[in-house]
């Protein structure tokens, strides 16, 4: 039998019959076989059955170790209580001692693994502070810049001006209220805080999103296509949000002008669909193959400089992925592109009230 060993506490023994030896093992329980394999694991010597120290025992016990710790005790029933044969205990010994080589090794690879993610993460970090205060420099430059000559109160500034000048910095402050929400997700994605999922009419999750959208959608042909029937799914209204804010924001940006965009719902199967689509320049199919990679920006299409971060569809694809969904990116026709999402369905309880 093995007990095996986690943070030195003694787990609970496994058995391991041989074909020979399918009898009742518990007849051999009337000492304290675990009072032995304990005093293996606090000594690391060999006790029990054919040795001088707690001889009672019914099982010879030898403990499985590495260099600086014990894995496991292994106990083997001396039914006889013979003295093992040289032989036969060198090949015990070296099976024991593969043994903690094996899971020593394994140990060593997941502390690895651990150091590795660390280190990625940490590369992150030091990514996204450098990408954040280099982007950053841009809208609040311009903000500040903007707010001064208002601040003049110039009688030269014509009122034309003026509504110019705030919205430059209206624009600005809500790129940097958007980066700031992305941020908040990603932090809390990060900190695997537990979701709030809820079901939600998807219909009433879009509703509130367009609310927060950038405000150039108004200069594109924006359509809205919604299922006819009431499509409901499990989520987390807060970070769902973001993701539809995300993606009709991704169009904006990457469309000329007079553009058209399309949000639309559907359900295919037992998903609910959310897709939004553009009949802009199209993504690469090198492009397709990193849209959703942190901090990617697709340089072949035409996008305001100090709009390039590239947090956005990286936070969709988590915070999808999070819901137990699938998010996708697919050509439109004639042209364009489709950036959408599918959730589990749930179903829709309609109330017999009226």
């Amino acid at each position: 039998m093995i007990y095996p060993i986690k943070d030195k506490v003694l787990g609970d023994e496994s058995y391991f019959s041989t074909e020979s030896s399918k009898y009742n093992l518990e007849k051999y329980q009337n000492f304290n076989e675990r009072g032995v394999a304990e005093w293996v694991m606090h000594n690391n010597k060999r006790a029990g059955a054919t040795t001088n120290t707690l001889s009672a025992a019914n099982y010879l016990y030898l403990s499985i170790r590495g260099k600086n710790q014990s894995f496991a005790v292994i106990g083997i029933l001396m039914k006889d209580k013979n003295e093992l044969e040289t032989f036969e205990k060198s090949i015990i010994l070296a099976i024991l001692g593969e043994a903690g080589l094996a899971l020593e090794k394994e140990i060593l690879r997941e502390v690895q693994q651990k150091n590795e993610i660390q280190i990625e993460q940490e590369q992150l970090r030091v990514n996204l502070l450098r990408a954040i205060s280099h982007d950053l420099r841009t809208p609040l430059t311009s903000i500040s810049g903007h707010a001064k000559l208002l601040m003049k109160n110039d009688s030269t500034i014509k009122k034309l001006q003026i509504q110019e000048l705030s919205a430059y910095i209206y624009d600005d402050s809500m790129w940097l209220i958007n980066l700031v929400e992305n941020l908040l997700s990603i932090t809390r994605l990060d900190e695997k805080i537990e979701l709030k999922l809820e079901a939600n009419i998807i219909d009433e999750v879009v509703e509130e999103a367009l609310k927060h959208v950038d405000r150039h959608l108004k200069q594109h042909e924006f359509s809205l296509n919604l299922a006819d029937e009431l499509l409901m799914a499990k989520m987390d209204v807060a970070l769902m949000i973001q993701v539809i804010v995300n993606l009709i924001n991704n169009a904006v940006k990457y469309t000329p002008i007079n553009s058209k965009i399309e949000l639309q719902t559907k359900k295919i199967n037992d998903e609910l669909v959310l897709e939004v689509s553009d009949n802009g320049p199209g993504i690469t199919d090198k492009a397709k193959e990193k849209i959703f990679d942190l901090f990617y920006t697709d340089e072949n299409r035409q996008v305001d400089s100090k709009r390039g971060l590239g947090l956005g569809l990286s936070l969709c694809k988590s915070i999808i992925l999070a819901h137990g969904g699938q998010i996708y990116v697919k050509d439109n026709q004639p042209n364009g592109a489709i950036i959408g999402f599918k959730l589990p369905l749930e179903e829709v309880l309609i109330s017999d009230e009226q």
